[in-house]
């Protein structure tokens, strides 16, 4: 995942809706959600969900399948991981990293 692609997606997440939308694709899995259950797990109108699914796609971090008469959303594992990866990248600068901070020894 390149720089400006990075971008994107961190600038598509960056709104709330967005977040929220994301976050239910992931939790939802490959099996996905269809707008109207997107709709109602967020709680936002059908044509401001939308823009946001249309802004989350542009930044590759979701798809789009039809499935008869329904359109079925879900997460992009494959970009998320690329952009977490991204983000973690010579992490500590190459040292093994603590999820949890040391303790001040000073404090």
């Amino acid at each position: 995942m390149g720089e400006a692609d990075v971008v994107n997606a961190l600038a598509a997440l960056a709104q709330p809706y967005r977040l929220r939308i994301f976050r239910a694709l992931v939790v939802a899995g490959p099996q996905g959600l269809t707008p109207g259950a997107l709709a109602e797990e967020i709680g936002i109108p059908a044509p401001t969900l939308s823009f946001h699914l249309k802004e989350l796609s542009h930044a590759n971090l979701i798809s789009q399948q039809r499935d008869g008469r329904y359109l079925i959303y879900r997460a992009s594992f494959d970009s998320m991981n690329a952009l977490l990866g991204y983000l973690t990248d010579h992490c500590c600068q190459g040292e093994a990293c603590s999820s949890v901070p040391a303790a001040c020894t000073t404090c």
